[in-house]
């Protein structure tokens, strides 16, 4: 009985190198699958906002602030300083929008804080010497909301970390998607013909239609 040949070194590598590409793609398929949805779908109704019928609901509130708060809008910290944490409070239970942390831009009557966010927009403002104090709210919809998301306007620092590392993940899934196609490309002659049309059709529509 004879001995069975040994695996030829190159031909245990590639099976290592195939193993690594499909597990690091599959990982990568995994943490960017559900984001990947999103963006593919927010990207379509991007593209079609103007389409997208959207009614913006605005809602105004007004309050006033305690009078013992009020010395603590005589002198800000500096042009763009917050609220008070006082008075922010305040504002929040008066009207509903929390301008705790925002910059705030003080006028000699005013102080005027704007809160941008996704899917809409806010702002509050405090008369420095009576106290009284109104805010509007614009909600334009989810669609909006998801939009916004898209972008990353207004959504704060949180989100910006997810975009990255989302970003991240999707460019390993397609560098080890394209390593995969170089390994299988031998046995599917139409693969490089197909990528290679992914990449010259934007160019071209880039080129002759866009100026």
């Amino acid at each position: 009985m004879t001995a069975a040949p040994a695996r030829k070194p190159k031909r245990r590598w590639r099976g290592w190198w195939l193993k690594q590409l499909h597990t690091w793609h599959w990982m990568s398929a995994a943490v960017s699958l559900i984001g990947m949805l999103l963006f593919a779908i927010t990207g379509i109704t991007l593209n079609h906002a103007a389409s997208i019928d959207a009614t913006p609901v605005v809602a105004d509130k007004a309050g006033m602030l305690p009078p013992a708060l009020l010395p603590q809008l005589k002198t800000p910290a500096a042009g763009d300083a917050p609220l008070p944490a006082p008075v922010a409070a305040a504002v929040k239970q008066a009207v509903g929008l929390d301008p705790a942390g925002k910059p705030g831009e003080w006028s000699d009557a005013e102080v005027y804080v704007a809160l941008p966010r996704p899917g809409g927009d806010g702002w509050v403002s405090i008369d420095r010497t009576s106290g009284r104090i109104t805010s509007e709210k614009t909600d334009r919809g989810w669609i909006a909301y998801l939009n916004d998301l898209h972008k990353g306007r207004n959504s704060g620092a949180a989100w910006s970390w997810f975009i990255d590392i989302f970003a991240v993940a999707c460019v390993l899934f397609t560098l080890t998607g394209l390593l995969l196609l170089q390994l299988h490309a031998r046995h599917r002659p139409t693969t490089w013909p197909i990528v290679a049309a992914g990449l010259i059709v934007p160019v071209l529509l880039a080129i002759i239609f866009i100026h």
